[in-house]
C-alpha cells in the first residue's frame, strides 16, 4: 500500500493528480500527486504531524511567482486558502496588522492605509500573499518585508509551532535563511507607522499607477523573473542581449517589460524556464555578469 492510499483524515479536501495550472498566472505545469487543501490551520497541523516524514511536501499560495514545472510535483502539495487563512486584522494601540498566509500582500496594504498606517505602501505593489512575502522577502520600490515583519507563526514538517522574529529569519535581498519547505505559515505581525489615510492611499495610488504603466500585470506572468544583481538591473541586462519580445516556443520577455517573463498563449513550463536559462547563459557570455532566478520553478520536468 502506497501513502497515498493511507492519507490522514483531513475536514479539508485532499485531490489526487490535480494539475496546478490553473492554481498559479503562468497556467502552465503538470498535476500534484496529492493536492492538500486544509480547512483551517488545526487541519494543517493534525495533517502535518499524521503523514508520514518521508513524503515530500510543497507548500503553494496564489501561484504569482512559480513555475509548476509539466512533470508535476512530487508528494504533497499543501495551499492555505480562503477565510481561515486571509484574514486581516488591524491593532492600532500597537500598530500592528496581522495576517494570515493566503492574505494577499495588496489586501494588506489596504488594510493598513484604512487604520491610517503608513510603511506598508509598498505591499500594493507585489501580487503574491503574505505567504510568499514571508518566504522570500518580497520587495518593490526600495521597501521589503524585513522593514515591516515584527514576527511569524507556522508549523513545521512534524505540525509543531514555531514562532520566527524577523531576526531569526536572517532576512537577505529575495531571501531568507528559513529553509525551503520546512515552514508552514499561518499569522504573520507587521508594524505600520501612524499617518494620515488619505497620504497613505496617495502613495498607494502612485505605486500602483507606476506598475500598471510599466508591467504586464493583465498577461499570463509571473513578476520579476530574475533577481538584480548588485549594481545592475536585470531588464537592462534582458534587453541589451536582445530578448525583449523575441518568441521562444509560447514563451516571451514582455515587450513592457524585459524582466517579465510572459506565457504568450500556449507555452509549457518547458519553455518558459528554457527561455529564462537561454537568457541567464547569453547574459552571462556577453557581459560576465550571473542573472539568479526570483521566480521559484518546482517540480519535474516532464
Amino acid at each position: 500500500m502506497t501513502w497515498k492510499a493511507n492519507l490522514p483524515a483531513v475536514r479539508g479536501k485532499l485531490l489526487l493528480d490535480e494539475p496546478l495550472g490553473p492554481f498559479t498566472w503562468f497556467r502552465v505545469g503538470g498535476p500534484a500527486e496529492v493536492l492538500f487543501l486544509p480547512a483551517d490551520a488545526d487541519d494543517l497541523r493534525d495533517f502535518l504531524k499524521a503523514l508520514p516524514a518521508e513524503v515530500p511536501v510543497q507548500a503553494l499560495g496564489v501561484g504569482s511567482n512559480v513555475i509548476i514545472r509539466d512533470g508535476g510535483v512530487e508528494g504533497v502539495v499543501i495551499r492555505c486558502a480562503g477565510r481561515a487563512f486571509g484574514e486581516v486584522t488591524v491593532d492600532l494601540e500597537e500598530n500592528l496588522i496581522i495576517a494570515g498566509p493566503a492574505a494577499l500582500d495588496a489586501s494588506v496594504a489596504r488594510a493598513a492605509a484604512k487604520a491610517g498606517l503608513g510603511g506598508l505602501e509598498f505591499y500594493v505593489g507585489i501580487p503574491g500573499t503574505v505567504g510568499g512575502a514571508l518566504t522570500m522577502n518580497a520587495g518593490c520600490y526600495g521597501r521589503e518585508t524585513k522593514d515591516i515583519l515584527v514576527r511569524a507563526w507556522g508549523y513545521d514538517r512534524s505540525g509543531e509551532i514555531k514562532v520566527w522574529t524577523n531576526e531569526d529569519f536572517g532576512f537577505t535581498y529575495r531571501h531568507t535563511e528559513v529553509p525551503p519547505n520546512s515552514m508552514f505559515w499561518v499569522q504573520a505581525m507587521f508594524r505600520g507607522t501612524p499617518d494620515d489615510p488619505a497620504d497613505v492611499r496617495d502613495r498607494m495610488a502612485e505605486i500602483t499607477a507606476r506598475r500598471e504603466t510599466t508591467q504586464p500585470i493583465r498577461e499570463k506572468t509571473g513578476g520579476s523573473t530574475f533577481k538584480n544583481p548588485p549594481g545592475h538591473s536585470s531588464w537592462k541586462l534582458v534587453d541589451e542581449a536582445g530578448w525583449r519580445g523575441k518568441p521562444f516556443g509560447g514563451a516571451m520577455f514582455s515587450p513592457l517589460h524585459s524582466n517579465f517573463l510572459i506565457n504568450t498563449g500556449e507555452a509549457t513550463a518547458a519553455d518558459l524556464e528554457g527561455l529564462g536559462d537561454a537568457v541567464r547563459a547569453d547574459v552571462l557570455a556577453k557581459t560576465g555578469i550571473q542573472l539568479d532566478w526570483e521566480i521559484k520553478r518546482i517540480g519535474r520536468p516532464a
